[in-house]
């Protein structure tokens, strides 16, 4: 904020401090705004210690998935509902308006100072500006190496998730209409997934049957998405992702309710 009111550029670069740019992404960023309605735009994001355990390649691709289907899908329409901190470009001249909001961000009566980057999308889409994703200036971010960490960042997110979505829906009746799907889908589908393994467990402690149907419905849904990933990406990698499920299963669903419990 404070570099931010001193500078007289034009546009300003946010970057984390455990983030590596490619050399070219100011020249694959800028050009995306040269259109004055747009506000903001961010790049790829990959995980600078990829290679570090059986965890940090599921998040790489975990971000992959996240840029490549979630903000590529919603910049076709014009609004990225969160350009990521480690790499992602604004126009000063909309900042400058908003920085007073930001700086005083407040929910249900108390300073609130995590998942900043989503709450200043929420803040430029607001605004009247667009926010875009350039797939092409990749950024290489250090990411969590083991699972304590990694769901202490989880919980942060899903909070930060869960409370700018609320901010968020007075923007969808002027946004596009998929941006309304795609935050409804976001949210009822974690709940309906948890709602499928509780009904789950409750047949197997109940009746001793196994819930083959159920089971083999999400596997069959996982392993399809993971295939169309592969091809997409044109790595067999992602279907290494598939393992991800059971993260996200028997560790994400019972934080996401916690997080959402102690929002």
């Amino acid at each position: 904020i404070a570099a931010i009111r001193r500078s007289a550029g034009d546009m300003v670069l946010n970057v984390d401090s455990d983030t590596i740019l490619a050399s070219d992404v100011i020249r694959k960023l800028v050009p995306k705004m040269q259109d004055p309605a747009v506000g903001a735009a961010m790049g790829q994001l990959t995980a600078r210690n990829r290679n570090d355990s059986w965890l940090t390649r599921l998040i790489d691709m975990e971000y992959w998935l996240a840029c490549n289907e979630e903000r590529a899908a919603q910049a076709r329409f014009g609004a990225v509902m969160c350009c990521c901190g480690p790499c992602a470009i604004y126009r000063r001249s909309a900042l400058a308006s908003l920085l007073d909001q930001y700086e005083s961000q407040y929910f249900r009566g108390k300073p609130s100072d995590f998942g900043e980057d989503r709450h200043l999308t929420i803040l430029m889409l607001k605004a009247g500006f667009r926010t875009e994703y350039v797939p092409s200036a990749i950024a290489a971010t250090v990411v969590p190496n083991k699972l304590g960490p990694y769901l202490r960042q989880q919980l942060r997110w899903a909070r930060s998730t869960y409370r700018d979505t609320l901010l968020g829906l007075r923007l969808l009746p002027n946004l596009h209409r998929f941006l309304t799907l795609d935050v409804v889908g976001q949210n009822l589908g974690p709940l309906l997934l948890a709602l499928s393994v509780l009904t789950g467990l409750a047949q197997l402690a109940l009746t001793g049957t196994v819930p083959w149907l159920a089971s083999l419905m999400i596997v069959a849904m996982t392993m399809i998405h993971c295939s169309v990933v592969a091809l997409r990406a044109a790595q067999r990698r992602f279907l290494g992702f598939s393992l991800h499920a059971f993260i996200n299963i028997f560790l994400l669903l019972p934080l996401k309710a916690y997080a959402l419990c102690t929002l």
